[in-house]
């Protein structure tokens, strides 16, 4: 099946491999309530508790000093517990799945080694039924998790990025990248940025990637990222258009409700009221100052590119953004408010607006299975994607 790269033009990050979830599961008691659409939605009561730690040897120095419920507990002695307190019924939205070089369901898998230096990781995906002519888009893919939780081989991301590059026709390629607040900002976007090089350093033949080569067109690639993610789109984006990146030519960013805010709170966020795990003001509050450079407000650039304090949006050389909106999103109207200055600005944007869901409803392989809504507004989303990829040859 070909061999890891030996080499890397990618800056070395120290940093751990990453830790299956299935080893960070906690536990929680849960019950369902019923939605408008008269779908079960899974609401958690948080029940948390500390793996690995018997009470009766913790000290003041492991006492929780902070948290996010339901994510993750920063203890007193600086190290972080990311046991995800979901009940079992539903683990295997976090499960890590297995790479596999033969199709599973259309589509292949396999990690490789984009940094030997700090053993960094991507995952690929590679759809099986590609089209005889010619070769694959490429979307880089960047996690969300507000740059705290989440890795690429979660299962969720499987369900949906398996579907989407079998759409699309494309290859998926999407890098482990370090997590706050242990790493925090330009920690994610360097790794992200770093994943960037290493594509180009594929394209250059300075290393092997024998999927990529056979496959991938480098003259297509894209940058797609989920909340968080979204905010990876832009600022890498931006970063390479002052760079050389060729024979790589980025035709297309897809921010999927990017993590855009300001220290002031939006009307979306005091009106709306959150149905999803996915997003709640606490986690806005507190991933966001977790991964923010100490003494930071959400004002920053990086959360708030629109704002003051960030580089002229007209000043940036962007490809053609496309950037899905869920008119039940908390932090709808600051995405709205960064779409309205990239169009003053002259740059392209293309908007996708899902009625009726929330903040990344695609992610949720439960609501897309019981709820036809959420179902609809998926397909129609997958469906706007691939749109958008295609127009761009």
């Amino acid at each position: 099946e070909g061999s890891l790269p030996a080499s890397s033009s990618c800056p070395p990050r120290r940093h751990p491999a990453p830790t299956p979830v299935s080893t960070l599961l906690g536990s929680t008691s849960f019950f369902f309530s019923i939605n408008a659409s008269g779908a079960p939605r899974l609401l958690l009561q948080l029940n948390v508790r500390l793996l690995g730690r018997r009470p009766e040897i913790m000290d003041a120095a492991n006492e929780v000093v902070d948290e996010v419920s339901g994510w993750l507990r920063v203890f007193a002695d600086g190290t972080v517990d990311r046991t995800w307190t979901g009940p079992k019924e539903v683990s295997y939205l976090l499960d890590p799945v297995t790479p596999s070089n033969k199709p599973d369901d259309g589509v292949s898998i396999r990690d490789v080694v984009i940094d030997p230096d700090s053993g960094a990781l991507a995952r690929i995906y590679l759809p099986e039924d590609a089209p005889e002519s010619g070769k694959l888009p490429i979307l880089l893919h960047f996690q969300g998790g507000g740059f705290c939780v989440s890795r690429p081989d979660m299962n969720f991301y499987y369900a949906f990025y398996s579907s989407l590059v079998k759409k699309a026709g494309a290859v998926c390629v999407s890098p482990w990248l370090r997590l706050a607040p242990e790493n925090r900002h330009p920690a994610a976007l360097n790794d992200a940025y770093a994943s960037l090089m290493w594509l180009r350093s594929v394209a250059r033949a300075e290393v092997s990637e024998p999927w990529l080569e056979s496959r991938a067109d480098f003259g297509r690639v894209f940058l797609i990222g989920d909340s968080s993610g979204g905010n990876l789109v832009h600022a890498v984006a931006a970063r390479a258009g002052e760079e050389d990146i060729s024979p790589l030519v980025l035709r297309g960013g897809i921010p999927i409700h990017p993590g855009f805010v300001r220290s002031t709170r939006s009307k979306s966020e005091l009106s709306l009221q959150s149905d999803s795990a996915f997003l709640t003001l606490e986690m806005v509050d507190k991933f966001l100052g977790f991964a923010l450079p100490i003494g930071s407000t959400k004002d920053h650039p990086f959360t708030c590119p629109m704002g003051e304090a960030a580089r002229p949006l007209n000043t940036l050389k962007l490809p053609d953004f496309l950037v899905p909106v869920a008119d039940n999103d908390l932090i709808r109207d600051t995405e709205l408010e960064y779409i309205e200055a990239m169009k003053k600005a002259g740059q392209k944007v293309e908007v996708l607006m899902n009625f009726g869901v929330g903040h990344c409803f695609y992610l949720n392989r439960i609501a897309v299975d019981t709820d036809p809504r959420v179902a609809q507004e998926t397909e129609k989303f997958i469906e706007a994607i691939t749109r958008f990829i295609e127009e761009r040859r």
